[in-house]
């Protein structure tokens, strides 16, 4: 099967909206949308939110598109200061080096883990933010060699995944939980 990587927006909004359908809501119906500073738990509707962040331009991700032009997965990233983060208290405790961009959450389809869909959607995410002027992106991350850890926790993928991609572990701030951290150039300048 083929795969095409697409920008979140307006116009990949059905799509996107069908993946999460597909997927009872994602992680219980969140769509992505607590991950958003803007979100208000017991308040916000996650749909209707990720919906109207969606339409603003304030919601970025990278959708893995298949060559039947189903969504099989994403990678959700923004401005670090749009986006919470797991881990916030043990984060704070001794701030790493400021980064200008986060990825929050990476999700692919049930039926299609362990096909590359995450790296292919994580890979995306990195040209994007390199289109968008780049800078150092973080994330958190968990550990998951030697532990069996449940897909369906793995939220924003695993480090081993990040290292691949170049990321570095800077602290661990969980049990697994690692912020992981790369710096990202634009295409037009050399590394």
């Amino acid at each position: 099967m083929q795969f095409d990587i697409r920008t979140l927006d307006e116009s990949t909004w059905d799509v996107f909206a069908e993946l999460v359908e597909r997927n009872n809501g994602i992680y219980g119906g969140c769509w992505c949308a607590p991950n958003h500073i803007e979100y208000q738990r017991g308040v916000s509707d996650p749909k209707t939110l990720k919906r109207q962040l969606v339409e603003k331009g304030k919601a970025q991700a990278a959708l893995v598109i298949d060559d039947n032009g189903l969504a099989q997965g994403w990678c959700q990233y923004g401005p670090s200061e749009s986006l919470k983060l797991k881990h916030q208290r043990a984060y704070n405790k001794e701030l790493p080096p400021p980064a200008r961009w986060r990825i929050a959450c990476i999700f692919v389809d049930k039926r299609h883990r362990h096909q590359g869909v995450a790296r292919m959607a994580l890979e995306g995410a990195l040209r994007q933010i390199g289109q968008a002027g780049g800078g150092r992106v973080e994330a958190i991350s968990e550990v998951t060699a030697g532990r069996d850890a449940q897909d369906r926790f793995l939220f924003s993928a695993t480090v081993e995944l990040f290292e691949e991609c170049g990321f570095q572990r800077v602290r661990q701030v969980g049990m697994h939980a690692w912020i992981v951290n790369k710096t990202i150039t634009r295409p037009d300048r050399p590394a």
